[in-house]
């Protein structure tokens, strides 16, 4: 793997509001990965229309599709507001787990196709239109080892990084539902209903977060909360059916969801002048364009310098050292979210899909020992599920797991 020589212009320290430089040796993640942007990719193969996605709900007032080949929370456009909860199921028996395994999924299967739908049942949902309501369902490394499902063999939790502060209680999962809608009264409602479906068909609750996204533009990138533009550099089509979505066989509509919860010094980094945090992300933050390229998509020319000699985008920039031309060219679809729980608890719901979490993995490594956004940043929770292909009108999520 390529590695870079410094650059000439003085790496950013950590404000006196952040969290220590001893404390921030925690990795920042491909968290803020390639160009911190997020306008996601509508990435789908038949049932659904290809095409750049941005936040917010998508013109129309039509319900979004629950049943198809993909789950709609990958394929549809980033909504602006989510929710994901956290299953275990109990142990008993491979036999009699792998039933209780069938209940659950049916059970959110059928929850969840009935809150998409135009006219769901719950007067709760009725009377403001569709609810716009699009979700996904992955299963954890750990139940599939447990129950030998049929899964990509690839699929393993991640391995620890350097500073992570991970909470187990709000991490890992057998089960990972994530719930996206135009507002958060859907959300709540919905994800009343599946808690209880989920329960009655035997899985326990193990966490839930919620996060949001800033009122965005029609075809423009949403800002997280360091106000950089999150999500610029996302696959298009023939990317993702590269990259992202499982190769040709029974894993080809699904895909692996890497979810990372990461509490940002914001107070720390806006003390920072602009150019220090333009130099520390790679991009500048009122346009989102990279440092070597004149608009926003511009691919970072990563190799590119100065008369002097020195870099355009430093080594310790997050955009350099997450660039996808360290990873053979391997990209991932970032819908990540923003979470405020308390003045001292604010930061970024990093979601990701790609085929192979091994892929995270790799980057993180890059970011861990030199980005320049690590003294602002904690990885405090994170889970690995992968992302069951669709289910047809008549059929349920999962059945693909016991062939």
């Amino acid at each position: 793997m390529p590695t870079e020589q410094g650059n000439a212009q003085d790496p950013p320290r950590p404000a006196a509001t952040g969290f220590g430089r001893r404390r921030a040796l925690l990795a920042a993640g491909a968290v803020l990965a390639a160009g911190a942007g997020a306008a996601a990719d509508e990435l789908t193969r038949g049932d659904r229309t290809a095409g750049r996605a941005t936040s917010g709900a998508p013109p129309t007032e039509a319900a979004i599709p629950f049943h198809g080949a993909r789950q709609a929370g990958v394929t549809a456009p980033q909504q602006p507001a989510t929710h994901l909860l956290s299953f275990d199921l109990p142990r008993t028996s491979a036999a009699t787990d792998r039933k209780a395994l069938r209940n659950v999924l049916g059970a959110l299967t059928s929850t969840l196709a009935t809150a998409a739908a135009d006219a769901p049942p719950d007067p709760r949902l009725q009377g403001g239109g569709a609810t716009r309501l699009t979700s996904l369902v992955g299963i954890g490394p750990a139940l599939a080892a447990r129950l030998d499902l049929n899964v990509p063999a690839s699929l393993a939790e991640l391995p620890p990084f350097p500073g992570d502060r991970l909470d187990p209680r709000r991490s890992n999962g057998d089960l990972l539902v994530q719930l996206c809608a135009a507002d958060r009264w859907t959300l709540t409602v919905v994800a009343e209903l599946v808690g209880r479906a989920a329960h009655t068909a035997g899985a326990v609750p193990r966490w839930t977060q919620s996060g949001f996204l800033p009122h965005t533009a029609p075809g423009t990138t949403p800002r997280n909360l360091f106000g950089s533009k999150d999500g610029t550099a996302n696959p298009d089509h023939a990317a993702a059916e590269q990259w992202v979505w499982g190769p040709p066989g029974a894993h080809g509509d699904g895909t692996v969801l890497v979810y990372r919860r990461i509490r940002m010094d914001v107070t720390g980094f806006a003390a920072l002048s602009e150019g220090r945090r333009d130099r520390a992300i790679g991009r500048r933050a009122h346009d989102g364009v990279a440092l070597s390229g004149t608009s926003e998509h511009d691919e970072p020319d990563i190799y590119a310098k100065n008369p002097d000699g020195s870099y355009v985008i430093p080594a310790t920039a997050h955009v350099r050292l997450a660039s996808p031309r360290f990873d053979g060219g391997a990209r991932m679809l970032r819908r990540s979210y923003s979470y405020d729980d308390g003045p001292t608890d604010r930061g970024l719901l990093f979601c990701a899909f790609m085929r192979d979490s091994a892929q995270f993995t790799r980057v993180q490594n890059r970011l861990a020992g030199r980005d320049a956004l690590t003294p602002f940043l904690q990885h405090r929770a994170s889970a690995v599920a992968y992302v069951l292909p669709g289910a047809t009108s008549a059929g349920t999520l999962g059945e693909q797991l016991w062939t």
